[in-house]
C-alpha cells in the first residue's frame, strides 16, 4: 500500500502558550500560525488566551493587541481596517476572509488563524502574492481603446452600461477567492484563478473598452480559463459578497457566442 505523508518540515507543531486573561470570563484563545523560514524550524501554532475587554470586536483588533502587548514578533499585513484594501486577508476559523471585518463573537470557541492557503509563506500570516499580482497584471487591467478620445468630455456611459460593472469593480484583490479554489491550488502556474478572471471580465464588460476581442483571445485557453469547474468556493468565501464564478461563466458564454 502506498502511504503519502507531508514533508517533515511542513508539519505544524504545537507552539507556545500565552495566558493573559486572568480574573475574567470574557476571554478567548487565538491559535495563530507562526513560521520563520530562516530559522529552519517547522511552523507552529501558538496559543494566546486574552481578555476580550482589552480591544475592539474584530479579529484584527485581537492580532494587533497580541503584537503590541504580548508578542511583538508576530507578523501580519494590515492597513485600512475598513474592508477596503484587502491587506489583512487570511484563513480564520477555516474560512478565507478579512481579519478587519471578521467579528470575534461569530466564533463560540477558540479561533484558529492561518495565512491564505496554498501560497508560499514569507513569515507567519504573510503569504507571498508576487505570482498572484503578476497574473493580475497579465490581463492588462486598464482601459484599452483604438478611437481618439472625445475632445471636450470623458468617455461616457449610459446608466445601464455603468450598472453592468456592479459586482465587478468592487473587487479589492484580497486573494481570498483564488486561494479557496482547488483548481488554483493545483494549477496556479497556468490557471489565472477567480480573482484575476473577475478582473478580466470587468474590462470585457466595460462599454468604453475597445479590445474585447483581444481580451477574449488571450483567455481562450484550456488552463487560463477552463480550469474553473464551478464549485463556487470563490463566491462563498468572497468577503465583499461578489460572484467570481458568475464572471467566469460570462466569459465562457462570450467565447461560445462568438463562435456560433
Amino acid at each position: 500500500m502506498t502511504e503519502f505523508t507531508l514533508p517533515k518540515n511542513s508539519k505544524v507543531e504545537t507552539g507556545k502558550t500565552f495566558a493573559y486573561a486572568e480574573g475574567t470570563t470574557n476571554k478567548k484563545t487565538f491559535q495563530v500560525y507562526r513560521f520563520e523560514p530562516d530559522s529552519g524550524e517547522n511552523p507552529r501554532l501558538d496559543s494566546y488566551e486574552i481578555n476580550l475587554d482589552n480591544f475592539g470586536p474584530m479579529v484584527l483588533d485581537a492580532l494587533i493587541y497580541i503584537k503590541n502587548e504580548i508578542d511583538s514578533t508576530l507578523t501580519f499585513r494590515r492597513s485600512c481596517r475598513e474592508g477596503i484594501c484587502g491587506s489583512c486577508a487570511m484563513n480564520i476559523g477555516g474560512t478565507n476572509t478579512l481579519a478587519c471585518t471578521k467579528a470575534i463573537d461569530e466564533f463560540k470557541h477558540n479561533i484558529a488563524i492561518y495565512p491564505l492557503p496554498h501560497m508560499p509563506v514569507i513569515k507567519d500570516l504573510v503569504p507571498d502574492l508576487t505570482h498572484f499580482y503578476a497574473q493580475y497584471a497579465a490581463i492588462k487591467p486598464w482601459m484599452q481603446t483604438q478611437s481618439a478620445p472625445p475632445p471636450d468630455t470623458e468617455r461616457l456611459q449610459s446608466k445601464a452600461e455603468r450598472e453592468a460593472l456592479d459586482g465587478l469593480y468592487e473587487c479589492i484583490l484580497c486573494a481570498c477567492c483564488s486561494t479557496s479554489c482547488p483548481s488554483y491550488w493545483w494549477n496556479s502556474d497556468r490557471y489565472l484563478g477567480p480573482a484575476t478572471l473577475l478582473q478580466a471580465y470587468r474590462w470585457i464588460a466595460d462599454s468604453r473598452d475597445e479590445y474585447t476581442g483581444e481580451r477574449l483571445d488571450d483567455l481562450e485557453d484550456p488552463f487560463r480559463l477552463y480550469r474553473c469547474h464551478t464549485i463556487m468556493n470563490c463566491t462563498n468565501t468572497c468577503p465583499k459578497g461578489l460572484n467570481p464564478a458568475k464572471a467566469i461563466a460570462e466569459i465562457k458564454k462570450l467565447l461560445v457566442s462568438r463562435t456560433v
